[in-house]
């Protein structure tokens, strides 16, 4: 056969990294009292990038699951197949604490080493990240009912991934999921039409659709009904405690944008069993604690793609010649990389601090609880924000070669968007910044005990926490409020991002930060820090195993 042409001028595969040697990531678990933790860190990192685990990464989503609604002799069985690839995934998830393994754990810094945990290994796939953190979410909604939470909370933390369609108690360990979304209300839970009626016992028969219901081969459910009272909190199983099935269907699996290797399905319940999880009629504030903890995984998950994406575009660029060098040696991708690992950094920041927040918060801190409520909802606005301009622009920095499905790229492309959706879009995170501020006043004292501990150590962040200062003055009037949210919630993220930037970067990183996303010297897309930006100290701290420009 006639050889046609060799193959030169492409990058090797990216195999066999770790993705927990990142500088940020390492200096906030020994700087937030859980160096303990490291180690299980790095070991993390180590597997997620290794070979073995990126080939399962790829077959979880090129074989995503399958509903099977009915068996061969017509029985509904309400069941979904998943490749073997998922569930090696989810072994390795649950072994290593990623659910709610925290919440059994007394040691300091317990959630934030579960938060780094699940930043590294959701870089190796994401889609099995999403029954993950629900199962890590449910455990303070499930504690408004003392009595469930003492039977399953073990079992939620238990790092034993039991897979299978089996009565909960019976199980060796458990996977949790929420049901909330209806079509008709989306974000508008108060509207949604699911009923919920008393069935006597202490248990209630649950009727209605959900649209969205994501992970629906997990084991148990916080759904949402109304009842009398109103909107309210339910544990509903799969299975009963007698071995049948509950009155759970799946209607399909949602043909959706993001990643195909998870199930998202449309559910009828038809008088299902389920039990009361706090007060009738504020189901709403019960599991709502549920979704705080979801949105911390959604900022956690965007700023993981960043990582991820910057990863890729690093490897590419150093390896990739055009015009007689690499392309990591132009001024112009330098300027590209640079910024895009700017970004990186300030999402893993102030993810990490709010996961330190979280661990302070549960040691009866009432400053850190206060400053998790406000800082994560503007968090959870800007970073999935970002995530999926981060993602197009990683992308291109791999041209054509990005452009296509065995680069993984599309993945993370595909992935960005879901976490600016999940949890609350952009206007529901925005919003509830306001909310948080009229209802919780001590929530913007501890947000600027936070930002002024870097005061007068940057003139530009010192005139940003000014200006917004002046602008929180100016939240008069509801109306204006409400068109000034996203511009808060994005000013609020920004300053945060500075100040923690300021007191725990490298020098270099935080001067482009301040002077890019803070003091104007910056464009309206990646590459344009200003002229004196030190490229070759950010890129030099950005590259994965070593300090090299």
């Amino acid at each position: 056969m006639t050889v046609t042409h060799d193959v030169t001028n492409q990058a090797p595969p990216l195999l066999d990294f770790t993705a927990a040697d990142e500088p940020a990531l390492l200096a906030a678990l020994r700087r937030e009292g859980a160096g303990w933790g490291e180690r299980e860190v790095a070991e993390l990192g180590a597997l997620a990038g290794s070979a073995a685990v990126q080939e399962q990464a790829r077959w979880a989503e090129e074989q995503p699951p399958r509903l099977h609604t009915h068996d061969r002799y017509g029985h509904r069985v309400d069941e979904v197949e998943f490749h073997p690839a998922w569930h090696q995934l989810m072994t390795a998830a649950v072994a290593n604490g990623l659910h709610a393994a925290p919440w059994a754990d007394d040691r300091p810094g317990a959630h934030l080493v579960r938060a780094a945990k699940f930043y590294v290994w959701s870089q190796a796939e994401p889609g099995h990240g999403c029954p993950i953190s629900m199962t890590y979410a449910a455990v303070p909604a499930l504690r408004a009912a003392p009595e469930l939470a003492a039977e399953y909370e073990p079992l939620l933390a238990s790092r034993t991934y039991d897979f299978g369609l089996r009565a909960p108690l019976t199980k060796r360990g458990l996977i949790a999921g929420m049901s909330m979304t209806e079509k008709q209300g989306g974000s508008d839970v108060r509207t949604n039409t699911t009923r919920a009626v008393p069935a006597g016992d202490g248990s209630y028969r649950i009727t209605g659709h959900k649209w969205f219901t994501s992970a629906p081969m997990s084991d148990v459910f916080l759904a949402l009904a109304q009842t009398e009272e109103g909107p309210s909190c339910f544990l509903l199983p799969r299975v009963l405690p007698d071995g049948t099935r509950n009155g759970m269907r799946l209607m399909r699996l949602k043909d959706k944008l993001g990643n195909r290797s998870n199930a998202s399905s449309e559910i009828e319940y038809e008088q299902a069993v389920a039990w009361p999880v706090g007060e009738p009629g504020r189901g709403v504030r019960t599991i709502v604690e549920m979704v705080n903890m979801t949105r911390l995984d959604c900022v956690l998950g965007s700023a993981a793609g960043m990582r991820a994406g910057l990863r890729q575009a690093l490897h590419h660029t150093a390896h990739r010649r055009a015009f007689g060098r690499e392309l990591d040696r132009q001024p112009l991708m330098r300027a590209v990389l640079a910024d895009l690992a700017v970004e990186s950094e300030a999402a893993t920041l102030l993810a990490m601090r709010l996961a330190a927040a979280v661990d302070r918060s549960q040691a009866g801190d009432g400053q850190e609880a206060a400053l998790r409520r406000l800082a994560l909802a503007a968090g959870k606005y800007w970073v999935c924000k970002r995530g999926s301009t981060h993602a197009a622009e990683a992308l291109e920095c791999l041209g054509g070669n990005g452009y296509v499905e065995e680069s993984g790229m599309p993945r993370l492309y595909r992935e960005a968007p879901l976490l600016s959706i999940w949890e609350g879009s952009g206007n529901v995170a925005a919003l509830d910044v306001l909310r948080a501020l009229g209802r919780e006043p001590a929530a913007l004292d501890a947000y600027f005990a936070e930002v002024d501990a870097a005061a007068g150590a940057d003139r530009r962040l010192d005139a940003a926490a000014a200006g917004l200062r002046t602008m929180l003055g100016e939240l008069t009037d509801p109306e204006r409020a409400q068109l000034m949210a996203r511009s808060l919630a994005e000013r609020m993220a920004l300053v945060l991002q500075g100040a923690l930037l300021v007191r725990h970067s490298h020098p270099a990183v935080a001067d482009a930060f301040c002077a890019s996303r803070l003091g104007g010297e910056w464009g309206h897309a990646f590459g344009t820090l200003p002229a004196g930006a030190d490229l070759a100290a950010i890129l030099g701290r950005a590259r994965t195993g070593g300090d090299g420009a």
